[in-house]
């Protein structure tokens, strides 16, 4: 096994392992991404609970799963245009990112979707903790969730033509 100091001769004068995964990315960049992930966070249950009253009022069927859809359709635009502006700082083409925005979200909730309940069965397992195991998959998936969203915004739906 090599050393953190032989790594860091291989990788270059002055740059270590965190150096070759950060480089890339804009100073701030990833900073302003968690914060308008977060802000949008709040702002996605806070319209989950306000449509949930009002479809509630409205019908007695399912209104949650109705508020849920129309919530996420516009958590989703909230979310992009945040991400378009403050993060990526993209012009134009507001369609064509919009449309590779709700790619990468629906990409990661069918992948965070299927890899819940074989975390969720493994954590049981292995660990002395099964009462907790869906909480901490959860965490875990959501730590990769955010992840893969950034580098999925950041590559493909907010990505720069060099």
């Amino acid at each position: 096994m090599q050393t953190e100091a032989e790594v860091s001769s291989e990788l270059g004068p002055g740059r270590g392992l965190r150096g070759v995964l950060t480089d890339h990315i804009p100073r701030g960049q990833l900073l302003r991404y968690v914060l308008v992930g977060g802000c949008n966070t709040a702002f996605s249950f806070g319209i989950y609970a306000l449509l949930t009253h009002l479809f509630t009022r409205l019908t007695s069927f399912y209104p949650y799963e109705f508020a849920s859809v129309m919530g996420s359709l516009i958590s989703i635009t909230v979310s992009f245009l945040g991400y378009k502006w403050f993060v990526f700082k993209t012009r134009g083409h507001y369609l064509r990112e919009w449309m590779r925005a709700t790619a990468v979200y629906t990409t990661s909730i069918v992948i965070t979707t299927l890899a819940l309940p074989l975390l969720v069965v493994t954590l049981r397992h292995w660990t002395r903790y099964p009462q907790a195991a869906p909480y901490i998959a959860g965490g875990i998936v959501t730590a990769a969730s955010v992840t893969m969203s950034f580098f999925g915004h950041k590559h493909f739906s907010f990505r720069r033509k060099t």
